[in-house]
């Protein structure tokens, strides 16, 4: 696995499309916008704050912001004991203040009104969001009795809104993280209805505050009336894309004129909202819901003002669901092609076999992984695992044509692996669009005395593991050379081995061992201690047990695996040779 590309100047080790999220949320800020991480180095900057601070971006990234910025009115460095904005960063609250002052470029002072709130980076990441302005352009203090949020707050939950929506790929994950944006800071009541790629809409959120925590109904979700072509209600013009609308119980009070109004007038005495505001959720080429905010406990109406807002927060939801969306889509798509490809495995007399595929958590990095086993023209079992590069629907595709191809040059030619697989490279290199991949192709026969004879070639695959029934685990180091697709034509290396009565063989893909907090090494021994600890289990339990225990938690990639059991006695009248 590759690391992560991180920025020029964060230095802090950020993904390349965390720093890209971060940098497009500020961008679409007016205001001066920076965000330090939880030590307060700057991660992220955009142009207003650079155009107010004189500076360029490679001036601010990667430094503290307080040393870098924070002055006394006298240009002198701050004491960050004196310090209000460093000392609400270490609260980890949100605040506001005025006349601050920071240095610019040129060493001239400019006084600033500001606001701090927490920030979710992502990726496990809290840091801080602080926005500023020139004191002579700052807003005035808002009017707390009308329950809005001032400029700089509204600010401050669009940027948050745009970075927390787009950083996941699963549309349940994205709805809980926009109610946790907007409940309670906006409303008391967020209600979220869904319309399915079958035009049926599903009211799939209604999540309530309740003493500090947020409280799901699910007795008022659940599938919904289809929507009215010409109906003036607000959620039906909602979910039509129309408009976005105010609406309270006697919006609905007047004989129903279609089944969502019959639903709405139901959510209202159910919930006791007593004002809403309802924006539809689009994204660049449908509708795909609405989104309702609503008031019970809170004394103030929302106000015609309050709906920009809700509709900006509404375009960047309705863009999350509709990519989390297409992510599902393609996993679905892929998983089902890989399990249809993925073969039955062939009965070997006195040999058992079990197989195992889980795809990756990630949506986008679903493919290219695969085993096979079937029965050769003189009578030997072909045994194979391999992993195409790539995670998407390109890699599943080229799975099957490693695979198919194999297939055929193994069923036709009786030659050794190392010969059948370099017979596959020239092909994969000519034929097909795979990049490269890695495999492990072996043939196993039954020899004299009853004992099977495994040969193999390593095209560049972590090596299969051998586990005898005593427990002692070793890994097969032989037989090993370079990746398919390198275009180097060589003569690559079999190896042989017999395999001891009642041994376990695992070939299985990285999956299994890679992780990005471990080195390789260790996942490989972290794979042979689970497996020679679980060599007396039945061979279907040691398959689950051993992917349960191996498999890192944090790895992204999709997991194959071929486990075969050689019989624990020789057969009575055991062929001497094939």
């Amino acid at each position: 696995m590759t690391e992560p590309e991180t920025t020029e100047a964060g230095r802090k080790g950020f993904p390349r499309e965390v720093a890209d999220r971060l940098a497009d949320a500020l961008a679409a800020l007016g205001t001066g916008a920076y965000l330090v991480d939880e030590k307060g180095h700057i991660v992220a900057v955009n142009p207003p704050a650079e155009r107010l601070l004189d500076r360029p971006s490679a001036d601010l990234l990667g430094h503290d912001a307080h040393d870098r910025l924070h002055r006394t009115s006298r240009g002198e460095p701050m004491a960050r004991s004196q310090c209000g904005m460093r000392q609400t960063f270490h609260a980890g609250e949100t605040s506001q203040g005025e006349q601050e002052w920071f240095e610019r470029g040129d060493g001239s002072l400019l006084s600033i009104s500001w606001l701090i709130t927490p920030y979710d980076i992502g990726d496990g990441h809290r840091g801080t969001l602080v926005l500023f302005r020139p004191s002579d352009s700052a807003p005035t203090a808002r009017d707390r009795a009308d329950d809005s949020l001032s400029p700089f707050e509204r600010l401050a939950l669009l940027a948050e809104t745009t970075t927390r929506l787009t950083s996941t790929l699963d549309v349940d994950e994205a709805l809980d993280r926009l109610v946790a944006l907007v409940v309670p800071r906006l409303a008391d009541w967020a209600v979220v209805d869904l319309i399915t790629e079958r035009d049926e809409v599903r009211r799939a959120v209604v999540v309530h505050h309740e003493e500090g925590a947020l409280v799901t109904h699910e007795e008022l979700q659940g599938p919904m009336p289809p929507v009215p072509e010409e109906s003036p209600m607000p959620l039906s013009r909602a979910l039509r894309g129309v408009a976005s609308t105010l609406a309270g119980p006697r919006t609905y009070q007047g004989p129903p004129d279609s089944g969502i109004a019959v639903e709405q007038r139901r959510l209202f005495e159910a919930t006791g909202i007593h004002s809403a505001a309802i924006a539809p959720l689009r994204s660049t080429r449908e509708v795909l819901g609405a989104l309702t905010l609503g008031r019970s406990e809170r004394p103030a109406e929302f106000t015609t003002a309050d709906l920009a807002l809700l509709e900006d927060i509404a375009r960047r939801a309705g863009l999350a669901v509709d990519n989390a969306r297409l992510y599902q889509r393609q996993r679905a798509v892929a998983e089902t092609m890989q399990r249809h490809l993925l073969p039955q495995m062939p009965g070997v007399p006195g040999v058992e076999m079990a197989v195992r595929y889980l795809p990756a958590p990630d949506a986008s990095h679903v493919g290219g992984d695969w085993y096979d086993a079937f029965t050769l023209a003189d009578g030997a079992t072909a045994l194979a695992v391999g992993d195409v590069v790539g995670h998407d629907l390109d890699a599943a595709a080229g799975m099957a044509q490693v695979r198919n191809m194999l297939r055929a040059y193994a069923w036709s030619q009786e030659e050794p692996p190392s010969r059948i697989v370099e017979r596959l490279d020239d092909a994969v290199l000519h034929i097909t669009e795979v990049p490269m991949a890695t495999m492990i192709f072996a043939r196993m026969a039954e020899g004299s005395g009853g004992r099977y004879e495994l040969s193999w070639t390593n095209a560049g695959h972590p090596p299969p593991l051998l586990v005898t029934r005593s427990g002692l685990a070793r890994y097969l180091t032989d037989g090993h050379d370079i990746l398919l697709g390198t275009g180097a034509r060589r003569s690559r290396p079999d190896a042989t081995l017999t395999l001891p009565p009642g041994s376990t063989l695992v070939l299985y893909t990285d999956g299994l061992i890679e992780s990005p907090r471990r080195s390789l090494d260790e996942g490989l021994d972290r794979l042979r201690r689970h497996a020679a600890s679980l060599a007396h289990r039945p061979l279907e339990s040691f398959t689950d047990r051993l992917l349960e225990r191996s498999r890192p938690a944090d790895n992204d990639d999709d997991v194959a695996v071929l486990a075969l059991r050689t019989p624990g006695e020789v057969r009575e009248g055991a062929a001497g040779g094939r």
